[in-house]
């Protein structure tokens, strides 16, 4: 879920290992493991279906738009306006940016959940009032941090990644080999019949989401394959690179810590520290200083990630901006080169979803599984978008020049296409049935309640947007969307 960048030059100079870096520190994240692990041992089934599906289809059609000559800057925005106009790609670039608003949210329960544990204060994760007022503090402070420039941000995401995510990683794949090969028995039941989910379930698969949510964002990452020194070689195989470890690394995490924490206790906010925990004590019980250590170090990572994204997403909808469909005020940027104005209204959003997650969430995990539903169906739509803009593509614009391109002809690419289409569609319908986890009642009227209202006042908002400042500001006549060429085939 990373933000769209593009590449200031074509230079080729990206080897196959530096972009599959860059690319998995996009779509890799810890604390998204107890969400796996809350689905049992289906996990692998929906890491597979969703990484063969859905991840690589959206690498794949990301990567050869990213490379259609003149097609690399302004991501999302450039492609689906291009291929369906200008509407459209402004539509999908809004959804891209608007997700975040709330993944902020998701990203910080997991601050305020690791930092509860370390500090033995339960009100943090479970009290409304202190989590908003948490919630706030960090967001605030590192969206104020940003304003002195973005030179340093690369630094802190590399070292949040590695102290952040790869340390406590290995350290949890290690813990759960050795508690295995040592006899540890598994509380999560791991069996053949247990891979498959029970289909006649609708709220046991709404978990899928969640699946959807972590490989997401690797659509990113495809506006600097023109970086790459042998992009048609090279991109695939790392993404193919990609999908096999994230499948693997997810499945060991997810599993690492279902097999030691009860279902019925897992906090999807604390579950990795409940993890670290449960494997720990297996072995002994006297490194509670070691959990702690851990704890702070994911929560630092996660913190580097959100101060990463803070500035990052913002960008697509600035080079919307600059063809008139924001106001210009907003896309105005300081001597840093900082969009200010944009950065204070993006911070009032978050605040406002903040308070509609925390104060109407009814608990921490009907709170955590609501922002994630939320953050995923305003993401696939503009998935949505993003699949049906490279039908057009294939069906269209065929003898556009392009660096890399999908091998196997028309065919192979509309089923590439379809089926990332259809994964999209039925991930963005079950995300509106109430997961088991929040349970029934008023818990499960509220997260309904929230979803459906703010997922309906989001769709309309680009449209609603674009129709004013296109009447405010109407491209002059003979001015084609994005400063278009003709490219028809």
């Amino acid at each position: 879920m990373k933000h769209q960048s593009a590449p200031s030059n074509t230079a080729r100079h990206m080897s196959l290992f530096g972009f599959f870096a860059l690319t998995a520190t996009m779509v890799m994240t810890v604390y998204e493991y107890p969400t796996f692990a809350s689905s049992g041992i289906s996990l692998v089934f929906y890491l597979v279906v969703a990484g063969v599906f859905w991840f690589l289809p959206v690498a794949l059609c990301a990567a050869e738009m990213a490379t259609v000559e003149g097609w690399d800057k302004g991501g999302v925005f450039t492609w689906s306006g291009h291929a369906l106009g200008e509407r459209w790609g402004f539509a999908n670039i809004f959804f891209q940016w608007f997700q975040i608003t709330v993944g902020f949210v998701t990203m910080i329960y997991f601050i305020l959940g690791a930092l509860s544990y370390v500090f033995e204060w339960s009100a943090l994760n479970d009290n409304s009032t202190v989590k908003f007022i948490g919630v706030m503090i960090i967001f605030w402070g590192l969206t104020l941090s940003q304003f002195g420039g973005t030179k340093y941000t690369a630094m802190i995401s590399k070292v949040g990644f590695l102290l952040g995510i790869l340390i406590p990683a290995c350290i949890l794949f290690s813990l759960s080999i050795a508690f295995f090969v040592t006899g540890g028995v598994s509380d999560m039941p791991i069996t053949t019949e247990a891979l498959l989910p029970d289909f006649t379930q609708l709220n046991t698969l709404v978990v899928f989401v969640s699946f959807i949510l972590a490989y997401a964002g690797i659509e990113a990452s495809a506006t600097h394959a023109n970086e790459m020194k042998n992009v048609k070689r090279d991109y695939p195989l790392a993404i193919i690179m990609l999908v096999i470890l994230a499948i693997v690394l997810n499945t060991i995490g997810g599993v690492a810590i279902g097999a030691v924490v009860p279902e019925k206790e897992l906090g999807l906010s604390i579950g990795v520290v409940q993890g670290f925990e449960g494997l720990f004590n297996y072995f002994t019980h006297d490194m509670d200083w070691a959990i702690r250590v851990i704890a702070v170090l994911i929560a630092l990572g996660v913190v580097a990630e959100v101060s990463a994204w803070v500035v990052g997403p913002s960008w697509g909808m600035l080079e919307a901006g600059k063809k008139g469909l924001l106001p210009a005020k907003l896309s105005a940027t300081n001597s840093e080169g900082v969009p200010v104005n944009f950065l204070l209204l993006q911070g009032a959003i978050v605040s406002i979803w903040a308070a509609v997650l925390t104060f109407g969430g009814g608990g921490a995990n009907v709170s955590f599984f609501t922002a994630i539903s939320l953050t995923v169906v305003i993401y696939v739509v503009g998935y949505i978008i993003f699949f049906l803009a490279y039908i057009k593509v294939v069906l269209s614009y065929s003898n556009l020049p392009r660096a890399f391109e999908i091998p196997g002809g028309k065919g192979v690419k509309l089923f590439i296409a379809i089926s990332g289409l259809i994964i999209s569609v039925v991930a963005l319908a079950i995300s509106f049935v109430p997961p088991a986890q929040v349970g029934g009642g008023d818990a499960a009227t509220e997260y309904m309640t929230i979803l459906v209202v703010s997922f309906a006042i989001t769709l309309v908002l680009p449209f609603w947007i674009y129709h004013v400042m296109r009447k405010n500001n109407p491209l002059p006549p003979g001015v084609k969307m994005l400063d278009d060429k003709d490219t028809s085939s």
